[in-house]
């Protein structure tokens, strides 16, 4: 067996801060479910250009007259919310669908439904909270029109991120209950301990690999999940 080397984040070799994660979709994932996890990828890498656009947006709310705080909080938004994002939901989504976890899926529905409500909050726009959002836009026109367009760029794409988030939680929380996913299911992981023993789950992967490919590592499970997928999106 090949020891896994951890790649993400991708760190110049030079730092003595070194990845801390191991992510390869095409290696871990099934393949019916890896379009699904790259999308979902891709919508994390989305919302965190879209802080940085955010912070951008705030430097030209303060510019035009605004608060500094909502500068200052843009800021702790993205330092806050970039790496959590990935963490928090990203992950337990892409280890849910690698071993057919449903504690991980559970985690991934509660944390990524607080993720679209941060989200709607954030599309409003409350004034003072650090966020661009329609609310904050709309109400800047009348102080500074330049400014007000920089920051109508955020608030369109923190609405299409809105969008996104939505539309992710309704067809993977479909793709989870139709191939019967259940509450019931994670509670006997967390109490069996097995939604932490990426071995106990992983059975089966030595016999896959002798047969097909010799001594080398098969790409996932044998026992891959197997979730509906008919529609597109």
């Amino acid at each position: 067996m090949t020891a896994r080397v951890n790649n993400f984040p991708p760190l110049p070799a030079i730092l003595r801060i070194k990845p801390c994660f191991y992510q390869n979709i095409e290696d871990e994932i099934p393949v019916p479910h890896q379009q699904l996890v790259r999308k979902v990828y891709i919508l994390w890498m989305m919302y965190s250009g879209t802080l940085c656009m955010n912070v951008i947006s705030c430097i030209a709310w303060w510019a035009g007259g605004g608060s500094i705080t909502n500068f200052g909080f843009s800021l702790l938004w993205l330092l806050l919310f970039s790496p959590c994002g990935y963490t928090c939901w990203f992950r337990p989504l892409y280890k849910a669908f690698r071993a057919d976890s449903s504690f991980n899926f559970m985690a991934f529905f509660f944390i990524f439904f607080l993720q679209c409500v941060l989200a709607v909050i954030q599309t409003i726009g409350i004034s003072g909270w650090g966020t661009c959002g329609w609310l904050a836009t709309a109400l800047f026109f009348s102080t500074n029109v330049g400014s007000a367009i920089v920051m109508l760029i955020t608030a369109l794409l923190l609405t299409l991120d809105t969008v996104l988030m939505a539309l992710v939680l309704i067809k993977v929380h479909r793709m989870y209950r139709g191939g019967g996913g259940s509450l019931g299911r994670a509670k006997e992981e967390w109490s069996t301990g097995m939604w932490k023993n990426a071995t106990v789950r992983e059975v089966g992967f030595n016999t896959v690999a002798q047969t097909a490919q010799g001594p080398s590592l098969p790409q996932y499970p044998a026992a891959v999940p197997s979730y509906p997928d008919n529609s597109q999106w």
